[in-house]
């Protein structure tokens, strides 16, 4: 997952303080005055100037993200605004540069004591830009915070996303077929656990989702951000996985359930993702036109749904050609 390695961002304070200190036993380590101060300056300027550069550099480029996970970071953290921070670094990193370029000069054919002063007033000017972009290093620092433990969704792996009332049965379903393969994670825009399993069929892997707190209830109930994730769940989904309980035993009845699924329909199919309507708990009840009935609690039908949804999908992997082609 493309956030997951991000390093932990520094404070301004902690940089100056490591930048100084590193320079300072660089200086001690010189026998001559004027190669001290010479010394203290280059390398007080790579520490801070390196050390802001990589913050940087470590965030992947939001230009070639994939669109769901796009919209995922831009859900949680305005990636706008992660991205102006990230300029104000860079150009922090470059200022501390020039001003190490500028200085160095200074430091050659004069007396230690001129060279000091010089170098003292350079500390002051890269001590003063690293502080001005503090709050840029805040921002990323809690943005990353916030990312770092997304669940791990692969773009490049068909998936399918499960949607429905709650109580209807669709985390016993992700449960089922995907046995012990599952695993639990947080969405910042939901205190749910968002369910994630994977199965194989034909040799390929599918992943499985399921998002309580985005997916069901209506869209007016939603927030912004909330609107937002399931915007990149278009993105990412390859068909939908509507479930409904006809018994209506969820406490929901079955009207309300259908304007769920009639809007969760339109809004995917405008990117031509399908979506199955799948009656569970037939054997309780199958009051309800569905493209498939299933039970998870007996296991009827629950392999067909699977079939059903990975045909609906139609995922052809990219298979190089053999050598006599």
């Amino acid at each position: 997952m493309i956030f997951e390695s991000l390093p932990t961002t520094p404070r301004s304070d902690e940089l100056i303080d490591k930048a100084f200190s590193r320079a300072a036993r660089t200086g001690r380590a010189k026998q001559n005055k004027l190669e001290a101060q010479q010394s203290m300056l280059q390398t007080a300027s790579n520490i801070l100037s390196d050390n802001l550069e990589n913050v940087v550099v470590e965030w992947p480029d939001f230009e070639t993200v994939d669109p769901f996970y796009y919209e995922l970071a831009d859900a949680i953290v305005d990636v706008d605004e992660v991205r102006k921070s990230l300029s104000e670094i860079m150009w922090a990193s470059r200022q501390i540069d020039e001003i190490a370029r500028e200085y160095q000069p200074k430091l050659r054919k004069t007396d230690a004591d001129l060279a000091r002063k010089h170098r003292k007033q350079a500390f002051a000017r890269m001590a003063n830009i690293t502080e001005e972009v503090e709050d840029d290093l805040l921002r990323i620092g809690e943005a990353r915070d916030a990312l770092k433990n997304l669940p791990d969704i692969r773009p490049d792996e068909p998936a399918i996303v499960v949607a429905g009332y709650p109580n209807v049965g669709k985390s016993s379903f992700v449960n089922d077929v995907t046995r012990a393969s599952n695993e639990i994670a947080r969405y910042p825009f939901t205190t749910k656990g968002v369910q994630i399993g994977h199965f194989d069929r034909e040799r390929i892997r599918y992943q499985i989702i399921d998002t309580p707190g985005l997916l069901d209830r209506p869209e007016d109930e939603r927030n912004d951000i909330e609107k937002q994730a399931v915007s990149a769940l278009e993105h990412l989904a390859d068909a939908v996985i509507f479930v409904a309980d006809a018994s209506a035993e969820c406490g929901y009845p079955i009207e309300s359930q259908l304007e769920l699924r009639d809007a969760v329909q339109a809004r995917f199919e405008e990117r031509d993702i399908p979506v199955l309507t799948v009656c569970n708990k037939s054997d309780r009840s199958t009051d309800m036109e569905a493209d498939l009935y299933m039970s998870v609690e007996t296991g009827e039908n629950v392999d067909a749904v699977l079939d059903a949804a990975a045909d609906a999908i139609g995922f052809e992997p990219d298979i190089p050609p053999s050598r006599n082609e």
